[in-house]
């Protein structure tokens, strides 16, 4: 037992999640032996994830299987696959996992979106605003989104079935406050436990330490290639992001039911909350490239936890893009907090000083109500 794990699980309810982001790894939907989607598994984790919505939680899917659901519709099996192969593999099964989904979810009386993402739009600024106000939007349309990489426009090497860290991403960029991977097994241990009888389980994680990130092991034979190693760095993420992260058995029926009834699994509990993070990630992490000033009756919004709206700026300074960080400051040059403009710097002096509903008529298109967001914003204390 390592000084970070404790000798039993916490009370970690799936149910009280505000919002959950659930990682399906290829080798539990799909058969390994005909390549077919196993749909009763996945009509038993629809159901679960039913309840959870039922319960007021919102759910977010990131799903792999495509390339393994398609390789064998096209005959592909047996031998590894060149990557235009793999693509090809990934456009015909992406349509057959999404049609799977969507039945198995439809019978429960949920709403599936299909949302490919890459590693640049969770990283990249104005592609990541882009992304998280779809997941928002849909999330509030009360939608299921299944999200999967673009395998199909990748420009280097897809590496299958590592969903983990895009997972992770995801949960980060939705400020969700759970992830759960779903996998072959049922959390960290001191060492291989297929290989080492004697390995530890490791209930409970605080801090990613070096002798932790040491028990990444090598991923399993067949359609998983993620491993543990990229389970360790999901949880980074997760961790930094402040959301909370469980590593469970996957391949039973009801997985997210046993979990949150207290399955054995790893948690990864960071110290602060998803807000917490991504505000001080705006504070301290990004530097500003222009700078709104706004008047009093702004200022004192922003102090009372709302966003900035076009009508409260008085002037715009530099040269940004939409989701490019910007300095806030009043009229006599203090500095009020940092956030990330949802429109270009020519854009927002077109509209500062303007009601809201006055932003189609002036730029021609319906943009965002706010300035910044509060979501994306980080106010002095």
């Amino acid at each position: 037992m390592t000084p970070d794990a404790a000798p039993s699980s916490p009370a970690v309810r799936l149910t009280e999640a505000r919002r959950l982001v659930v990682k399906i790894g290829s080798a539990l939907l799909v058969d390994e032996a005909t390549g077919a989607v196993r749909h009763p598994w996945l009509a038993a984790l629809s159901q679960d994830i039913a309840a959870l919505r039922a319960g007021g939680t919102q759910v977010l899917i990131v799903t792999s299987g495509a390339i393994a659901v398609g390789r064998e519709h096209l005959g592909l099996r047996g031998r590894a696959l060149r990557i235009e192969e793999k693509q090809a593999a990934a456009a015909t099964g992406q349509i057959r996992l999404a049609h799977a989904y969507q039945e198995a979810l439809a019978a429960d009386g949920l709403t599936v979106a299909q949302v490919l993402l890459t590693l640049d739009d969770t990283e990249q600024r104005r592609r990541h605003l882009n992304a998280r106000a779809t997941l928002d939007a849909l999330l509030r349309l009360g939608v299921v989104p299944l999200i999967n990489e673009n395998d199909t426009v990748a420009t280097s090497e897809i590496r299958f079935g590592d969903n983990d860290r895009l997972a992770a991403r995801v949960a980060q960029m939705t400020s969700a406050d759970t992830l759960v991977l779903l996998s072959d097994v049922d959390g960290l241990y001191t060492g291989d436990p297929r290989r080492n009888q004697q390995a530890m389980h490791i209930p409970v994680v605080k801090d990613l330490s070096p002798e932790i990130l040491a028990m990444g092991g090598d991923a399993p034979v067949g359609y998983s290639s993620g491993g543990m190693v990229t389970k360790l760095a999901a949880a980074r993420i997760a961790m930094e992001a402040g959301c909370r992260m469980a590593i469970t058995h996957g391949r039973d029926p009801h997985a997210l039911k046993a979990l949150d009834a207290g399955a054995r699994c790893t948690w990864f509990l960071p110290s602060f909350e998803p807000r917490a993070a991504r505000k001080g990630w705006i504070a301290g992490a990004l530097r500003p490239v222009g700078t709104l000033v706004i008047d009093d009756g702004a200022v004192k919004a922003l102090r009372r936890g709302r966003s900035l709206l076009p009508a409260g700026v008085v002037q715009v300074t530099g040269t940004f893009d939409r989701g490019d960080p910007v300095a806030i400051v009043d009229m006599h040059g203090t500095h009020i907090g940092q956030g990330l403009c949802a429109y270009s710097a020519a854009d927002a002096r077109a509209i500062a000083g303007r009601r809201s509903q006055e932003i189609e008529r002036i730029l021609g298109l319906t943009g965002r109500d706010e300035m910044v967001h509060r979501d994306d914003l980080a106010v002095d204390r």
